[in-house]
């Protein structure tokens, strides 16, 4: 449950920020920044610790290397189900979202990967203290 939740709040941060709909901040900015400036750029700045704390979560646990590893094996799945015939990608919208979908599992499992290792090894991680 708490994987979901981790990814859920990530798909949300993304699509917030961009997506094929008019309901998204980027397009808002662009319609409301010569009236509503002050709020613009608050929302923009939560969006942007939201980022912040999901990205350095994700390069801290999964490292760029992970990142792409969990990309690739998205692209992948991608790749056979457009083989298979059960994805047409032809759609731009359709690429748009899938694209949202494979970033926001990236962070959602960035997030989650040190909780899994450890139900899995048994394991904590530790950062490293200064003394």
């Amino acid at each position: 449950m708490g994987f979901f939740v981790r990814w859920f709040v990530a798909f949300a941060l993304l699509v917030s920020t961009y997506n094929p709909t008019q309901w998204n901040y980027t397009a808002w900015t662009q319609a409301n920044w010569e009236i509503q400036t002050p709020l613009v750029v608050f929302i923009g700045l939560v969006l942007f610790v939201g980022y912040i704390i999901y990205l350095r979560a994700t390069l801290r646990s999964i490292g760029t290397f992970g990142m792409g590893l969990v990309l690739a094996i998205f692209g992948s799945l991608t790749w056979v189900l457009y083989d298979w015939g059960v994805l047409n990608l032809e759609n731009r919208d359709l690429n748009l979202w899938l694209g949202l979908v494979a970033l926001s599992l990236v962070l959602g499992i960035g997030l989650s990967w040190s909780i899994l290792r450890r139900q899995l090894s048994g394991q904590a991680d530790i950062d490293d203290v200064a003394d």
